[in-house]
């Protein structure tokens, strides 16, 4: 099948350093002290089900909370509750966090067991499992996993993608989980093809990923799965960008995918699912990146949930080549600055850039000259250049009545605007302030 896309959007270097690094496990140290923040997802925070005092076990639940639109939390590690109090999380909110000093036994929890044929259980049942094993978007989204796979009854869902595009520079971790996980991968959309038996599935790949491309159509042997090559471009892996790439399918305004019959799980995502699925095991893991100009040993890394990335970046044998100019967790594109390594992994963290002053330097903005830019390259099909504009103002009607809620905040505007404006992150602000208000 020939290579395909959507439309606009942006080529950034690829800056891909990583890629051929495979992955390493790294655990943390006799004694790290593991913070898990109660904001780790989309929707409502967590609320701590242990004390200080406590014994906890790896992949014991410590946090959950009652409302729907949530996602519970576990320990990574067995060792004492030191602490609950606030905490900063990598996305910049302050937030009530729980503190685990590592014992390093690692003692698994009692409810750790394998489970039976999945074929045997039914979506619901499957989907329980899902819920308590804490499962949320991995691509960054971190949209709870079960509540995704449980659609209204008049939604009737016809495809099923794995997301394997990973289009951010930087970021190889999708990468290599392609090639070191091809199995689980395909076992995990077994379990998902199970769930929806009427449904095809499409795993996309953009073309700057021979190899993984490769493997999969050979392992591949299920007639109901597609192995669909992308054109690499920037935001190739955003949800209704790659279901309009492989489908033609046009998500509608303040729509889903599957308003359009299609779901869309992170290639991680599905081994987190089959983990939980096959082997009863919680989230507690994550694959990061670690890269940049100033990184001195740049890599994939596995690392426990909590574990900080100062911890990582001494456990893995890293520092630095030179003082980073910006510390970012996540992608160049929609990561987030740091000013401190002493925040923890998190489910939804996917890299550690550390980056020179000739990467990251910015030039000053200067005043808009209506070049259209901005709008040429939007994925979404806005008018940045006026969100920005009713962002300034604080004029919530106009941005709404110019679908300002439809930003991807993909950032294809600041990266193409030639006055170097801060469009996207105006309309990121102005977009988060109207949703905190319903």
């Amino acid at each position: 099948m020939a290579n395909t896309s959507f439309r606009r959007g942006i080529h950034p270097p690829e800056s891909k350093m990583t890629s051929d690094l495979p992955i390493r496990q790294i655990l943390p140290k006799l004694g790290a002290v593991m913070v898990y923040p109660m904001i780790q997802h989309i929707g409502v925070p967590c609320e701590p089900i242990v004390e200080i005092g406590d014994e906890v076990c790896a992949g014991q639940k410590i946090a959950e909370s009652t409302h729907g639109l949530s996602s519970v939390i576990h320990s990574s590690v067995s060792g004492i509750v030191k602490d609950i109090r606030i905490t900063l999380s990598p996305r910049g909110v302050r937030c009530k966090g729980i503190f685990i000093e590592n014992d390093d036994k690692y003692t698994e929890h009692p409810s750790i067991q394998p489970n039976a044929d999945y074929k045997a259980k039914n979506r619901d049942e499957l989907i329980t499992i899902i819920r308590e094993a804490g499962i949320v978007g991995l691509g960054g989204a971190g949209f709870p996993a079960h509540i995704k796979l449980n659609p209204p009854p008049d939604k009737k869902i016809d495809t099923i993608f794995i997301n394997a595009a990973e289009c951010e520079p930087y970021l190889t971790t999708d990468h290599r989980v392609l090639l070191e996980e091809t199995e689980k991968i395909l076992m995990g959309l077994d379990i998902l093809l199970h769930m929806f038996p009427e449904a095809g599935a499409i795993i996309a790949i953009e073309d700057n990923k021979p190899d993984a491309v490769e493997k999969f159509n050979k392992l591949n042997k299920n007639e109901r799965v597609t192995v669909m090559t992308l054109v690499t471009k920037y935001p190739q892996g955003a949800e209704r960008q790659v279901v309009y790439a492989c489908t033609g399918k046009e998500v509608p305004s303040g729509g889903l995918p599957l308003d359009v019959g299609c779901l869309v799980h992170n290639v991680d995502t599905v081994i987190a699912i089959q983990q939980a699925v096959v082997n009863g095991m919680p989230l507690m893991r994550k694959v990061i990146t670690v890269t940049g100009e100033a990184a001195s040993n740049p890599g994939n890394y596995e690392v426990r949930l909590g574990m900080t990335f100062s911890d990582l970046l001494e456990a893995s044998g890293g520092g630095f080549t030179s003082e980073p100019y910006k510390i970012v967790v996540g992608g160049p594109m929609m990561g987030v600055a740091q000013y401190t390594l002493d925040i923890p992994v998190i489910k939804i963290s996917s890299a550690l850039l550390l980056l020179t002053k000739e990467e990251a330097l910015k030039p000053p903005s200067e005043n808009c000259f209506r070049c259209g830019k901005c709008v040429d390259h939007c994925p979404m099909g806005l008018v940045p250049l006026d969100l920005n504009y009713y962002a300034d103002k604080g004029d919530g009607k106009r941005f709404l009545k110019f679908n300002g809620l439809d930003c991807i905040w993909c950032a294809c505007c600041s990266y193409i605007c030639p006055a170097h404006r801060n469009l996207a992150q105006s309309i990121y602000i102005m977009r988060q302030e109207i949703l905190d208000s319903r």
